[in-house]
């Protein structure tokens, strides 16, 4: 069995940790295709396994949580197509639920972090979650100044023209309202709404949309306002951000407020008292689901107290006080015919199933990811099977197996290479896990000389993470890459590309595909991302395991471009102490200094930054808030606490701006100590650590 299939309980520490570093290399993968290039490759079912399997394996091995964990990870950057609004209240993500037994969990950790007793009821909110964009509606006296999409929850997009053209969003509220109130909710499009829509589209031979929820997405998201009114868009409320004054004081309470404002809300939200309602009612839900008039893909339970809520707090990407209920993939059976591999960034190779078209859920898939070498050994799959494939979304789906009656007399196995698909043909390469031994991941090993990871490196450098580029995508990149005029090998390349087609006889404008608006488009494009924030040049680089959290931290640890890359430097040179000063940064591991040393140690990597260095000019970071007395500082809880859970304490800190740890060490800064602390208090003294009790906590922090 391998370490992929192995049940998270059966885990060996080495195992666990293996494997949570193959997740968050995926999961990073799979966000980039999906969030980076609007491209995704599995199915939402499958990246939400993906994301469960990893929260499995950090809960059941606390100890092994990487700084680059999925965990700790929401939404996606703002496209510099839209101007920017930053969220008064961050619009983060929800939990997801996917068995009856976990919404019955659910409840059961909420009723332990507050010390309920078992009869003690704890009222909760059941609705649809609508298959839609996110959106977020700001009113001040009664009146509409902006909407911003979620974007990566703490900024989203400016699209208020375009939010003023959706009918179901007032721009004058109705009734008694507060001056200030953000309503959040989800913009969707009918299923009838989008048929018509396909149906004149295709009379006037323009291209059709795939589905209703991408359609809506794209039209509110457009740059013209003239074309998201003619798109028939609706909304549904059923949230807040900042308010002012708040109208109610519980969930159902303050959805019933947003009615009475002129807002349309779902009639099938509902109240219930115990597990065992919710789950009655996402069943109700579930059976009505196929006579609905939008598409929703679970159930929302959230907790109706919304004092309850505020103690509950947020854990990372998520509120403690809310989970989606999903409902199960859909399912098709089709014929395997062909499997090839695909060659991603930091080089992995990566067998992709090409299918018979088959329609799952009215979208037609024609691919599924197979990760890699032990998942079809795993699935037993052979070239002509007939195989069974779900989807949960508008994404490409996964198999589940194959079907041994249907399987051809000629089918044929699948022999992984040993040498890349490149034109090098370089050997192929295992990584090692935590033991010593060969791991799942097989890497082409020519690094930057193979082409596919120098492409796909460009293509991670213009990402919307990254350096952002309108106008150079995925096939721009393919055709800078081997254009002989204009070549782009690195990302510097990039910034000479208007200075080289100036003295070039065959122009960029005389080149199919271009004109002379486009290339001029393009150019102004690059320019405009000369100046770059420092977190997007790290980011940028492509460093292994310097995701854009952890390229954040970078940025703000060091400040400036020249303190990043002096200490990389000297990290890749062995200094000691610059390798501790890095270590001491938050959430910053050996995982990243190692990687940051390799990156740095290549003498073709350092040739590449410092060309693009001279290439840009990079801002500094933006030095976070202080504006709470323990603001950045490493607190730990230790003893019996008795006014509050130790959750309960750790998310209260988290909230004030504090990381809260789990043993004392010289980078502690105060230990909150309660009756019957040991070890910890004892150490504490010894190090010269401030120590108070709970009650001068809460005199502290106010």
């Amino acid at each position: 069995m391998t370490i992929a299939a192995k049940p998270v309980d059966q885990l060996t520490l080495e195992e666990a940790t293996a494997e949570l570093a193959r997740l968050a290399a995926e999961i990073a993968e799979h966000d980039r295709h999906y969030h980076g290039e609007d491209a995704p490759t599995i199915s939402d079912a499958e990246y939400d396994a993906l994301r469960r399997r990893n929260l499995a394996i950090e809960q059941t091995f606390p100890d092994l949580v990487r700084e680059d964990s999925p965990s700790k990870r929401v939404g996606a950057p703002v496209s510099e197509k839209f101007e920017k609004v930053r969220h008064k209240v961050p619009m983060l993500s929800l939990d997801n639920a996917f068995s009856d037994e976990d919404a019955i969990e659910f409840v059961a950790r909420i009723r332990r972090f507050l010390k309920l007793g078992a009869d003690a009821p704890v009222i909760m909110t059941a609705e649809p979650k609508i298959d839609g964009l996110s959106l977020s509606l700001r009113y001040e006296s009664g009146r509409l100044v902006s909407a911003a999409t979620r974007g990566d929850g703490q900024v989203g997009e400016n699209v208020t023209a375009n939010a003023r053209a959706v009918a179901d969003i007032p721009n004058v509220l109705s009734g008694e309202f507060p001056d200030i109130i953000e309503v959040r909710g989800e913009v969707y499009m009918t299923h009838r709404d989008f048929l018509a829509l396909n149906e004149r589209q295709e009379k006037e031979g323009k291209q059709t949309y795939v589905n209703p929820r991408n359609t809506a997405a794209g039209s509110l998201r457009q740059l013209d306002s003239g074309i998201t009114a003619s798109r028939p868009l609706k909304f549904f409320a059923y949230a807040w951000g900042e308010v002012s004054e708040m109208p109610a004081e519980t969930q159902m309470g303050m959805v019933e407020a947003l009615a009475s404002y002129g807002f349309s809300t779902n009639e099938l939200m509902r109240r219930c008292e115990t597990a065992e309602e919710l789950i009655a009612h996402y069943r109700a839900i579930e059976a009505e689901r196929g006579s609905l008039s939008y598409d929703i893909d679970g159930v929302v339970y959230k907790v109706d107290d919304l004092a309850l809520q505020q103690r509950l707090g947020y854990i990372s990407r998520t509120p403690r006080w809310a989970i989606a209920h999903k409902f199960p993939a859909e399912k098709a059976s089709t014929i395997l015919r062909g499997i090839d591999i695909q060659v991603g960034r930091t080089g992995a190779l990566t067998p992709v199933a090409r299918l018979e078209p088959v329609t799952v859920g009215g979208v037609v898939v024609t691919n599924a990811t197979l990760h890699n070498a032990e998942e079809i050994e795993r699935l037993g799959i052979k070239i002509g099977d007939t195989v069974t494939v779900q989807r949960a979304g508008d994404v490409i789906p996964q198999i589940l197996g194959y079907l041994p009656e249907h399987r051809p007399k000629d089918a044929e196995g699948f022999v992984f290479p040993t040498v890349c698909p490149c034109d090098l043909k370089t050997p192929v390469v295992r990584d090692a896990n935590a033991g010593g031994g060969e791991g799942v991941v097989r890497r082409c090993s020519g690094e930057f000389a193979c082409p596919h990871q120098r492409i796909e490196h460009l293509r991670h450098f213009v990402s919307r993470r990254a350096f952002d580029i309108d106008g150079l995508g995925e096939k721009q990149i393919e055709f800078f890459f081997h254009d002989p005029d204009l070549p782009v090998k690195a990302p510097g390349d990039i910034f000479t590309l208007a200075e080289r087609d100036a003295g070039n006889l065959r122009k960029l404008k005389d080149k199919e595909g271009f004109g002379t608006v486009s290339a001029q488009k393009l150019f102004d494009a690059i320019e405009a991302r000369r100046t770059i924030p420092l977190e997007r040049m790290i980011y940028g680089l492509g460093i292994r395991h310097v995701g854009e959290r952890t390229a954040v931290t970078l940025a703000r640890g060091y400040g400036t471009w020249a303190g990043f890359h002096d200490a990389a430097l000297a990290v890749a040179e062995g200094d000691e102490a610059a390798r501790e000063e890095m270590d001491a940064l938050d959430d910053i591991g050996g995982a990243v200094i190692d990687a940051v040393a390799t990156y740095f140690g290549e003498a073709h990597n350092r040739k590449l930054v410092e060309e693009l260095a001279d290439q840009v000019e990079v801002e500094e970071a933006e030095r976070p808030a202080t504006n709470s007395p323990v603001a950045g500082k490493t607190i730990v809880f230790t003893g019996a606490l008795e006014r509050m859970s130790r959750d309960e304490a750790k998310a209260m800190a988290e909230r004030l701006g504090a990381k809260v740890s789990g043993s004392v060490s010289k980078k502690t800064d105060l230990v909150v100590a309660g009756p019957g602390a040991g070890s910890k208090l004892k150490q504490a003294s010894e190090l010269g650590i401030e120590v108070i009790d709970e009650d001068a906590w809460f005199d502290l922090v106010g």
